[in-house]
């Protein structure tokens, strides 16, 4: 992993950022949970790259993953999620969103160049609002055909079915034995 790419406190983005912005980069941001990494992900990251010299990718934190999608999320920790970017050819930073962070506080601190959205995660109003705090807000599609969350209650339909299919088997035998 490369420990200068993760930030894991807001204070030290603060300075990264103030540091690119003297050295006039365009930057990038993007946010999301990033659990199981798939090419999706990497095709959407490769894009965003596109609008900017430096990307920062907002990474949610296990409990606020957990808090926005069940108690069975995230599958990989935050850990392997933060080190698995940093992998990313065009993922410059990684930043840890802590659960209690306020609601577009890495955008206020961050006021990107160019903030890279997909529409499912933003209203219109919502749009609207933290466009004030960015140079640009550039929505891009879905980059995969299954999101991760798709990918999971597919697998859980697959065991359900096999189990059921099992159990069913079980009845049947001792059924059958209860007969004879």
């Amino acid at each position: 992993m490369k420990n200068n790419q993760v930030i894991l406190k807001y204070q030290d983005l603060s300075t990264i950022v103030d540091q690119l912005r003297a050295q006039h980069q365009t930057i990038v941001l993007t946010q999301g949970s990033w659990d199981m990494l798939h090419v999706g992900h990497a095709r959407y990251l490769e894009e965003a790259k596109k609008y900017g010299e430096v990307l920062i990718v907002g990474t949610d934190s296990d409990e606020k993953i957990r808090q926005r999608k069940g108690p069975g999320r995230p599958v990989v920790p935050q850990a392997e999620r933060l080190e698995m970017l940093t992998y990313i050819r065009p993922v410059d930073y990684v930043v840890l969103k802590p659960e209690q962070a306020e609601k577009y506080s890495l955008i206020k601190l961050v006021k990107p160049d160019v903030l890279i959205v997909i529409k499912e995660n933003y209203s219109e109003s919502e749009l609207e609002e933290i466009a004030q705090y960015c140079g640009e807000v550039k929505v891009l599609p879905r980059m995969a055909t299954t999101s991760t969350s798709a990918k999971l209650r597919s697998v859980q339909i697959d065991q359900t079915k096999k189990i059921e299919s099992k159990l069913l088997q079980a009845i049947d035998r001792v059924l059958a034995e209860y007969r004879d």
